[in-house]
């Protein structure tokens, strides 16, 4: 008897001590709720879009051209001048490639059909073998011109095509390959010209996207409570954007 006496107490305290707590929370609940109907909150959220440099979009296209449109926000035209440069580079990659092979190819050429020696031979020497048949006849010519200070030593610039046909095709291959590094020069000029006309495109974009930019876009965001009679209280949420 003297147990069950006491187990009922230690329930009863229990329970009284559950209630106590479930009357503490409903009291803190109503509590906020009440604050927030009496003082609701608000919090402003500023998003300022700022002007954009054309300097940047110059740096940028000159960098890479359709970067200066990226940075405006207009790549849509930009993708094209992005385009042209990387058609651009491997044309100017595949004709470099080709002047080089065609130059290896003659040069090698000349030592085998003509005799000759590489050692501290320069540009003009493979343009004049190219032209005669052997070193004396060469001289001969510059002989008759007076030009003797032109005229090779026959021991260290020797050369001497057995046949003209050879000859002829070693010139072929070396005029394939002068003329490709010759073109080349244009490639370049189309490079410096995409990035030309991508920095003005560039800036035309910015002074574009600069002029709508007449007061900047802010956001507003309401916290609060909605309650009427007999209805369950709400959060409420506002936004509004303002240009």
């Amino acid at each position: 008897m003297k147990y069950f006496l006491s187990s009922l107490l230690f329930i009863t305290s229990l329970t009284f001590a559950q209630i106590s707590e479930t009357k503490s929370i409903l009291n803190l609940k109503n509590k906020v709720i009440e604050n927030l109907k009496n003082q609701p909150s608000e919090l402003n959220v500023s998003m300022e879009r700022t002007k954009k440099n054309p300097g940047l979009a110059i740096i940028y296209s000159l960098l890479l051209p359709g970067m200066g449109e990226l940075y405006a926000e207009g790549y849509s035209s930009g993708k094209y001048f992005t385009i042209a440069e990387g058609t651009l580079w491997s044309i100017f990659i595949g004709m470099n490639t080709y002047a080089n092979w065609q130059r290896d190819r003659y040069k090698a050429y000349a030592i085998t059909n003509a005799g000759i020696t590489p050692e501290d031979k320069d540009a003009y020497f493979y343009s004049t073998i190219g032209d005669f048949l052997n070193v004396n006849q060469y001289n001969d010519e510059q002989a008759l011109n007076r030009d003797f200070n032109a005229m090779y030593n026959v021991e260290t610039h020797y050369w001497s095509w057995p046949t003209t046909e050879q000859r002829k095709a070693y010139r072929g291959m070396w005029t394939s390959s002068e003329q490709t590094f010759n073109d080349i020069r244009f490639v370049i000029g189309a490079l410096i010209v995409n990035r030309i006309a991508s920095a003005i495109n560039a800036v035309r974009l910015i002074s574009a996207y600069n002029k709508n930019l007449d007061t900047d876009l802010s956001w507003n965001i309401s916290v609060g409570l909605s309650s009427q009679d007999n209805v369950r209280s709400t959060l409420v949420l506002n936004f509004q954007a303002s240009l």
